[in-house]
């Protein structure tokens, strides 16, 4: 029976004997591509990714120029050479998704980054079954329990009313792809006029355009906003001139690092919530569960103390060492 091997080769996911890799960061002859964080995201010869994932990419990169773009739909499957390919929502931003390639009755599935929590701007996440799961691990610590969604959301809208009854500027600061579109989609719901940051406001365009709707939503210009907006931007430019012209502001950010609580520091925020756009530790074990994968292989992250938890449940399970090949059986 023909094996389904799957490697780890300098920090890159590698399914040798099909020229395929997974989130390739270095030029690939052919990639999948989960989404569109640029952690994630290359120029390759030939790239897999959904429709949402593609135009992100082409606000991010431009046009592939001499690469080839294949958009994949959700569960629709596809052949690359012996390998049977089906892509699945993720959850994690629009267009997220999961891959899984089956050769011989034996699928391996991998899940990139995964939220398993409702969100108003992405597609609803889904279990994907599989044999052998590769996993993602960016909060596989038992130390990473998030709050419910709507708590968190709910200390946001608080957050929020305080500093406009105190006539400050409420400014949230989230990542532009993301995180920005799910806090201003709620915002939004409830009311509240906003203003996005140019660059939230580029990558709102392209949601826009795939279908999510962001209304009573103005980008942010030299002007500043106007009393009862709230302003949305990204937590690496909260220093940035269109920042710093806004007068009496009181800052947020938004991060899942939020729940380390007092271990947790950045650049003085007035308040930090957990919001997050991945799963966190008890998402991540039950999601193995539910896969149904006789055998886990746990990557990047915590990926050594996911795979140490998801034994003592009883689940063959470990870490994905670099230049390890593994026959996934």
């Amino acid at each position: 029976m023909a094996r389904v091997p799957i490697e780890l080769r300098r920090g890159e996911l590698h399914v040798p004997g099909s020229g395929l890799w997974l989130d390739a960061r270095r030029r690939a002859p052919c990639a999948f591509v989960s989404h569109a964080h640029g952690d994630h995201i290359g120029r390759h010869d030939r790239t897999i990714a959904t429709r949402a994932t593609l135009a992100l990419m082409e606000h991010r990169l431009g046009r592939p120029g001499k690469g080839e773009w294949l958009p994949a739909g959700y569960r629709e499957p596809f052949g690359i050479g012996d390998l049977t390919v089906e892509l699945f929502p993720a959850g994690h931003v629009l267009g997220s998704a999961q891959i899984r390639l089956s050769r011989d009755g034996h699928a391996v599935g991998y899940s990139g980054d995964l939220c398993l929590e409702p969100t108003l701007t992405a597609e609803a996440a889904e279990v994907v079954e599989c044999d052998t799961l590769v996993l993602e691990s960016t909060f596989g610590a038992p130390r990473y329990v998030f709050p419910p969604k709507a708590e968190v959301l709910a200390g946001v809208k608080r957050f929020v009313d305080d500093a406009l009854a105190d006539g400050a500027v409420p400014v949230l600061f989230g990542y532009a792809l993301g995180k920005a579109q799910e806090i201003l989609k709620f915002l939004s719901g409830e009311g509240y006029p906003c203003r996005a940051h140019p660059m939230v406001h580029a990558v709102n365009r392209v949601y826009e355009a795939q279908g999510v709707a962001l209304p009573g939503v103005r980008p942010l210009g030299p002007e500043g906003p106007a009393p009862g907006e709230v302003v949305v931007a990204p937590p690496h430019l909260a220093r940035s001139a269109a920042i710093l012209r806004i007068r009496g502001r009181r800052t947020a950010v938004l991060t899942g690092w939020a729940v380390e609580g007092s271990r947790f520091r950045y650049r003085a925020m007035d308040a930090a919530f957990p919001l997050s756009d991945h799963a966190d530790f008890p998402a991540l074990l039950r999601y193995a569960r539910a896969t149904g994968a006789r055998r886990v292989l746990t990557v990047h992250g915590h990926a050594a103390e996911l795979a140490a938890a998801l034994r003592s449940q009883g689940i063959r399970a470990e870490p994905l060492e670099e230049r390890q090949q593994l026959e996934l059986l």
